[in-house]
């Protein structure tokens, strides 16, 4: 594996269904552990239609646009096309994850998983479709390249919590292998780690035969995904500390009672490593609640913020015209930008946006003064817990107003911005 991480570093994605759940309603949740000093943003793109033939930049690559794109809101590294996370207009969600194994990572540039969560977004109207999107596109373009704003060289292999309004998908990749697991209820996660073992219900239609050519797997044992492609204990894999299992046993002691709140709160959880502090730490946190209920909105709430322990989740839904998020999307550079000219990343420009500009004072202040940090939280806690009580009202009793939800993330952000004054 090319890389000068010397500790594999990622995320934590999670997903809840009924009967883990409160309420007939599926909860996603997902942090991005990243470069402490990389901006993450919040940023909207509406639904779009495309001419024949047209391309599209990716973040490495340009490939086949796609007649129609669905209207996308995005958690993403700054510097790059594609997102850690995000949700779409039908209320399909995606978070993913770095893994490495068995088959060598691919340093030429390709597809970036992230490049991949943003495409199924923009692509599938189902997790299941979402599935589908990914696997083709990793077929015919391939996953590598740089996954880091950086001379030093990340690159990894993907895997994908894929959620909607039913249920929910693992997708897990090996190059251009992959496996995918339906899940039908209960609590599920994903971390740096392959997770899919005997359960699998789509897959790559020569993986076991290139299992086999590779000496992996005999061919008369049951096959299991993450034994043959990785070097994991898959009969320890939930009873071996880690962030992995830390995740299992969270969500576990929730099930039969999992709200939005519960899922932000193990995205808040730092004595697991969920919530990464250090070099590598938690730079973005997205939680969603899905209601299987198709005349309730689905409602997504990002921080876009290091540190979900000291930031605000801020709620966005999806309606028409949309207002733009000016105050958590980073300076745009076009074609001048180092991630764009090669050789690559030879400055890397300041890529703060104003909240983030604030929230970083606001935790100076937060670490500098004891007592001006305990007011500050306690402000921001209760700006969170109002929104909360909000959407928790929307989704008791309907009656969604169309020109609130506009600018619902807009003036959300403005609050927090006002409270860290």
């Amino acid at each position: 594996m090319a890389s000068s991480i010397t500790e594999p570093s990622s995320c934590d994605t999670f997903v809840a269904l009924p009967p883990a759940t409160l309420g007939s309603r599926i909860i996603f949740g997902k942090n991005s552990d990243r470069p402490s000093d990389e901006v993450q943003e919040i940023v909207y793109f509406p639904a779009a239609v495309h001419e024949l033939g047209e391309k599209i930049e990716c973040t490495y690559i340009e490939i086949d646009q796609v007649p129609e794109t669905y209207a996308v809101v995005l958690s993403r590294p700054s510097w790059l096309w594609g997102a850690e996370m995000g949700a779409n207009e039908h209320g399909v969600c995606i978070g993913n994850e770095a893994v490495w194994g068995k088959e060598e990572v691919c340093d030429d540039e390709a597809l970036l998983g992230m490049d991949l969560v943003r495409l199924g977004l923009e692509r599938a109207d189902t997790a299941e479709k979402a599935v589908g999107v990914i696997v083709d596109l990793l077929g015919k373009y391939g996953q590598g390249g740089n996954c880091m704003e950086s001379h030093m060289t990340f690159t990894y292999h993907n895997s994908f919590l894929i959620a909607d309004r039913k249920g929910a998908w693992i997708l897990e990749t090996s190059g251009k292998y992959w496996a995918a697991e339906k899940v039908e209820g209960g609590v599920r996660n994903i971390s740096n780690q392959l997770s899919i073992t005997t359960k699998i219900d789509r897959e790559h239609p020569a993986i076991r035969s290139y299992a086999r050519s590779q000496g992996w797997w005999d061919g008369q044992k049951e096959f299991d995904f993450a034994a043959t492609f990785s070097y994991v204990n898959t009969a320890r894999m939930t009873t071996t500390r880690g962030r992995y299992c830390e995740g299992y046993k969270l969500l576990n002691k929730h099930s039969g009672r999992i709200t939005a709140e519960t899922m932000m709160t193990i995205l808040r959880d730092k004595e697991s490593g969920i919530n990464m502090e250090g070099g590598f730490m938690t730079t973005g946190s997205m939680v969603s609640i899905l209601p299987q209920e198709p005349n309730l909105p689905c409602i997504h709430f990002f921080t876009g913020t290091p540190d979900p322990d000291r930031s605000i989740f801020k709620p966005f839904i999806f309606v028409p015209n949309i207002t733009q998020l000016v105050k958590t999307s980073s300076p745009v550079f076009g074609p001048e930008d180092p991630v764009k000219k090669k050789p690559r990343f030879q400055t890397q420009p300041d890529r703060r946006h104003e909240l983030y500009k604030k929230h970083e004072s606001a935790t100076v202040l937060m670490e500098s003064s004891k007592e001006n940090g305990e007011m500050m939280m306690e402000r921001i806690r209760k700006l969170e817990k109002d929104q909360l009580n909000e959407m928790e009202s929307i989704l008791q009793n309907g009656g969604l107003d169309v020109d609130h939800a506009v600018n619902l993330f807009a003036n959300c952000t403005e609050k927090e911005i006002a409270a860290y004054a």
